[in-house]
Protein backbone atom coordinates (compact mmCIF):
# COMPACT_ATOMS: atom_id res chain seq x y z
CA UNK A 1 0.00 0.00 0.00
CA UNK A 2 1.29 3.17 -0.75
CA UNK A 3 -0.27 6.74 0.58
CA UNK A 4 0.11 10.05 -1.66
CA UNK A 5 -0.11 14.05 -0.64
CA UNK A 6 -1.11 16.04 -3.19
CA UNK A 7 0.33 20.02 -2.97
CA UNK A 8 -0.29 23.16 -4.58
CA UNK A 9 2.25 24.85 -7.13
CA UNK A 10 2.66 28.10 -8.61
CA UNK A 11 4.83 27.89 -12.05
CA UNK A 12 5.50 30.78 -14.40
CA UNK A 13 7.35 31.10 -18.12
CA UNK A 14 7.81 33.72 -20.44
CA UNK A 15 7.35 31.49 -23.57
CA UNK A 16 3.94 29.93 -22.81
CA UNK A 17 1.55 27.36 -20.45
CA UNK A 18 3.68 24.07 -21.22
CA UNK A 19 6.64 25.72 -21.02
CA UNK A 20 5.54 26.85 -17.05
CA UNK A 21 4.35 23.38 -16.74
CA UNK A 22 7.77 21.92 -17.66
CA UNK A 23 9.71 24.30 -15.54
CA UNK A 24 6.99 24.07 -12.18
CA UNK A 25 7.30 19.86 -12.29
CA UNK A 26 11.07 20.63 -13.07
CA UNK A 27 11.91 22.30 -10.16
CA UNK A 28 8.89 20.50 -7.50
CA UNK A 29 11.24 17.05 -9.14
CA UNK A 30 14.36 19.18 -6.69
CA UNK A 31 11.90 19.30 -3.17
CA UNK A 32 9.95 16.27 -3.94
CA UNK A 33 10.42 12.69 -4.18
CA UNK A 34 8.23 9.72 -6.39
CA UNK A 35 6.10 12.55 -7.94
CA UNK A 36 3.55 10.75 -9.76
CA UNK A 37 1.33 13.25 -11.93
CA UNK A 38 0.60 16.76 -11.83
CA UNK A 39 -2.74 18.64 -13.41
CA UNK A 40 -2.81 22.08 -14.12
CA UNK A 41 -5.58 23.42 -11.69
CA UNK A 42 -5.80 27.43 -13.41
CA UNK A 43 -4.09 29.30 -16.10
CA UNK A 44 -3.30 32.93 -16.20
CA UNK A 45 -1.60 35.69 -18.60
CA UNK A 46 -0.19 38.62 -17.49
CA UNK A 47 -0.44 41.48 -19.83
CA UNK A 48 1.97 44.31 -20.71
CA UNK A 49 1.42 46.74 -23.45
CA UNK A 50 -1.51 44.76 -25.23
CA UNK A 51 0.75 41.63 -25.32
CA UNK A 52 0.81 38.75 -23.60
CA UNK A 53 3.99 39.06 -21.27
CA UNK A 54 3.85 35.69 -18.49
CA UNK A 55 2.07 32.95 -18.55
CA UNK A 56 1.58 31.55 -15.09
CA UNK A 57 -0.15 28.07 -14.21
CA UNK A 58 -1.09 27.07 -10.64
CA UNK A 59 -1.07 22.91 -10.46
CA UNK A 60 -1.19 20.40 -7.84
CA UNK A 61 1.27 17.85 -8.03
CA UNK A 62 0.56 14.52 -6.49
CA UNK A 63 3.78 12.71 -4.47
CA UNK A 64 3.88 9.18 -2.69
CA UNK A 65 5.10 9.32 0.64
CA UNK A 66 8.33 7.91 1.53
CA UNK A 67 8.08 4.34 4.13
Amino acid sequence: MSVARVTEISSTSKKSFDDAVEEGVKRASKTLRGITSAWVKEQKVTVKDGKVSEFRVNMMVTFVLDD
